[in-house]
């Protein structure tokens, strides 16, 4: 079980996901990539639910957990369940799917994305009221 104090711990596994993600879709790997960005936004998704002590073992928890904490709430915008639900179908795809699954411009608006969402996640882990 993750504890709070893994926080700057996954914000590094996000970044470190992100900057494969944009590595492998430069040489091309565009399925690979989509994998990597999924991670870099499930990462920072995993950050968040830190902040209210919540750690799940399954990525489909970790989702609606964050559907129901933070997007019901609207501390965050809707669109990032959007993008972390499209990023988790992408991933399957470029991992089970045939080669070429995700096409050059879907695996560049997901790293556009968790980009996006790790920016988002940092600044309130950063500026989270219990600290």
């Amino acid at each position: 079980m993750k504890e709070e104090n893994d926080i700057p711990e996954l914000l590094t596994k996000a970044k470190e996901s992100l900057k494969a993600a944009e590595m492998l879709f430069d040489g091309g790997f565009y399925d690979f990539s989509a994998g990597r960005s999924y991670y870099a936004m499930f990462y920072a998704t995993e950050v968040v639910l830190l902040s209210k002590n919540l750690s799940f073992s399954k990525h489909s928890a970790v989702i609606a957990a964050f559907g129901k904490e933070f997007i019901k709430t609207k501390i965050f915008p809707k669109k990032m369940r959007d993008s972390l639900i499209s990023a988790f179908e992408l991933r399957q795809m470029g991992d089970y799917g045939s080669p070429g699954s995700v096409s050059k411009e879907k695996a560049l608006t997901l790293i556009q994305q968790a980009k996006e969402f790790i920016e988002l996640a940092e600044e309130y882990s950063k500026n989270d009221i219990r600290k």
